[in-house]
């Protein structure tokens, strides 16, 4: 895993510098990882959703590729930016289909729950896309450990390493954003 991980920061970090046969050899070493991202994202999405996995890492791979200018970190990093593209792609598709921006008249539930089995999960993100995007106007640090953790699968310390932090802070941000945005949401539980 140790010699993978290398690996991949050290194609990353070629791409960054314009070596576009890096790309070439970077997609079969993260596209598993890429498609668990994927599949952890369309597993919170209702079952007809019609944006498959597979359409979902493939649109995100464009997005990645277009980035000219991004300057990889590392793997950590890659995959940071690859759950918020994600992230993106979902929360534009579901404004495309027309749903109300604050949810309707979707009934509450935890914040928990409704990331897991939310019935019109389209009006769910549309939501905490818009909570977030207050949380940040105000606190942008709390809200990229929200995106990390919950969109992007990450794990305290993974949070950390990308935002430069202890992951004591990055624990601390999640239990507190996580309340903020229970209220903000309307869920009192």
């Amino acid at each position: 895993m140790a010699d993978s991980t290398e690996n991949v920061t050290r194609l990353l970090q070629s791409w960054s510098q314009g070596d576009q046969a890096a790309v070439s050899e970077l997609i079969p070493l993260v596209y598993k990882e890429l498609r668990g991202l994927a599949h952890r994202y369309m597993s919170h999405e209702r079952p007809e959703h019609t944006l498959q996995t597979t359409a979902l890492i493939h649109e995100a791979y464009l997005r990645l590729v277009d980035q000219r200018r991004a300057r990889w970190q590392n793997r950590t990093h890659f995959f940071a930016v690859a759950a918020q593209v994600m992230r993106r792609i979902l929360v534009d598709y579901a404004r495309s289909r027309g749903y109300q921006k604050r949810g309707g008249a979707a009934a509450k539930a935890p914040f928990e729950e409704t990331a897991i089995i939310a019935p019109e999960r389209d009006q769910e993100l549309l939501a905490l896309d818009s909570a977030l995007a207050k949380l940040a106007a105000f606190d942008p640090r709390k809200a990229r450990v929200v995106e990390l953790r919950y969109f992007g699968g990450l794990e305290a310390q993974e949070i950390a390493e990308v935002l430069d932090m202890s992951a004591v802070t990055v624990a601390r941000d999640w239990k507190m954003a996580k309340a903020w945005l229970r209220q903000e949401l309307g869920n009192d539980t």
